[in-house]
């Protein structure tokens, strides 16, 4: 019976361990699910929805645009799932922080060879070892883990304005790279005629060598730059692919809206330094540290009180009945923890130098921004007026060609200027366009309105029963 009593008590008391279960990783496995990513899943559908707050009018879309490869990127892409990975490591080491410690237990049996007749040699013990903390520790702790919690969970925000980053910039060079394409098309044909009619003038003894010559020259170097710009195309959807976490085969015949990247908004220097000071996860992330060396450090502190330990103790010697109670306790007397105390003050301060150097580091990458996009709208500005006048003198030219009084020559001539014209202003807004990305890096918050703000990024979209155990 005695036997039966403690096997039920020993499990009863391991009854809610856990146990191991292995989860075996499979490269083959892995990537074969990489490349079943499409662009057409259900559930990426519910999830652009969530985040839009509105049914799509029709799945799968005939057209994405920035925003909705933003959201698919922030439901495929890897980087998402380290951070959240390391948010729910963060998160578990809350809940060891506040577990409190087990209590012990001896039991203990003696015999006594000398012990006269009739009287029993045995004497039986039990004792408990209870462990009370004291000054708080408990407290520190959890307070400590709560804050490294919530820089893990910012730094989700900062690997999901990375990802975002990513696309777009990849985005914009697919984007410029398809418009270079098209003028430079247009420019090979206007190259082409050109060197027909320099030609068959060379024929008539109306055009020199040399002129012929250099018209060839423009057209290969032209051909070569359209060459170059295909390969360009190819890279940058190559690169968005990885950007939003597929394979280039879910992304072959996916047609794009570039409207994002034809506004340029004015932006007031005061309010985007103000957004990047209340909304950027790297400052907040490393505010949240500071606060988290602050409990380490209390925790510390408090470490120089020691623990209690009772023993309430009971003993059968020899059929007379013993209870007892003890009290033990480790004496400061060599050391009252200033070694850690120490240790941890200066990562306190290492902590407010990591605070003070992100928050400068942020509003010096605001101040170079907005030179920068300051700087290029000027030129921008200075484009379209020259693309605005040269668009005026091709219509004039046009109308001359039309009426006879100008010849072929002069409106090739013309169309060719137009066309680096077109060539240039699409350059200067390429930058433009990639300034305004990187203040928009410098903020962390989508500068052009109306702003799209993804919130359902901590938990993972795709998330499944093998990710639950």
């Amino acid at each position: 019976m005695k036997i039966t009593a403690v096997s039920c008590l020993v499990l009863g008391l391991f009854s809610g361990c856990a146990s191991f279960e292995p989860q075996p990783l499979s490269p083959t496995d892995t990537i074969a699910a990489y490349e079943s990513r499409t662009l057409d899943n259900p559930d990426l559908q519910a999830f652009i929805q969530k985040n839009i707050q509105h049914e799509l009018p029709v799945w799968p879309l005939p057209e994405w645009d920035f925003d909705l490869l933003t959201l698919t990127a922030l439901y495929y892409h890897p980087d998402l799932d380290v951070a959240r990975a390391k948010w729910n490591v963060a998160q578990a080491g809350i809940a060891t922080a506040g577990m409190r410690p087990n209590p012990g237990i001896n039991v203990n049996a003696q015999r006594n060879a000398d012990a006269p007749d009739g009287t029993s040699p045995w004497a039986l013990g039990l004792n408990l070892d209870i462990p009370i903390e004291t000054a708080g520790k408990r407290g520190y702790r959890i307070n400590q883990a709560q804050y490294l919690s919530e820089a893990a969970r910012l730094a989700i925000a900062g690997t999901a304005w990375k990802v975002r980053s990513r696309v777009r910039s990849t985005l914009l060079d697919l984007y410029f790279a398809q418009q270079t394409h098209t003028v430079l098309l247009q420019q090979q044909n206007f190259q082409q005629n050109n060197v027909a009619l320099l030609e068959h003038q060379l024929a008539l003894g109306m055009a020199s060598q040399p002129e012929v010559t250099q018209a060839r020259i423009a057209l290969h170097q032209t051909t070569l730059a359209f060459n170059e710009t295909q390969k360009l195309q190819a890279d940058a959807r190559a690169k968005l692919a990885s950007a939003l976490g597929v394979s280039s085969k879910a992304i072959e015949n996916m047609s794009i809206s570039w409207d994002t990247f034809t506004r340029i908004p004015e932006l007031p220097a005061g309010d985007v330094r103000q957004q990047a000071l209340l909304s950027r996860p790297d400052i907040l992330s490393a505010l949240a540290e500071y606060a988290a060396s602050q409990s380490a450090l209390q925790l510390e502190i408090a470490k120089q009180y020691p623990d209690l330990n009772l023993g309430p103790g009971y003993t059968w010697d020899a059929g007379a009945r013993k209870w007892s109670v003890g009290l033990s306790l480790t004496l400061p007397i060599f050391n009252q923890n200033q070694g850690p105390i120490a240790e941890a003050k200066a990562r306190r301060l290492q902590a407010m130098a990591n605070f003070n150097a992100t928050q400068a580091r942020a509003l010096g990458e605001i101040d170079i921004a907005l030179t920068g996009y300051q700087s290029i709208q000027t030129k921008l500005a200075s484009a379209d007026v020259l693309l605005a006048e040269q668009n005026k003198q091709l219509q004039n030219i046009n109308a001359s060609f039309k009426a006879g009084a100008t010849d072929k020559v002069a409106l090739l001539g013309t169309q060719l200027e137009m066309s680096q014209i077109e060539l240039s202003r699409i350059d200067v807004l390429a930058k433009t366009q990639q300034a305004l990305g990187a203040l928009e890096d410098a903020v962390q918050r989508p500068l052009i309105a109306p702003a799209l703000l993804p919130t359902a990024i901590q938990e993972n979209p795709r998330q499944t029963k093998e990710n639950n155990k």
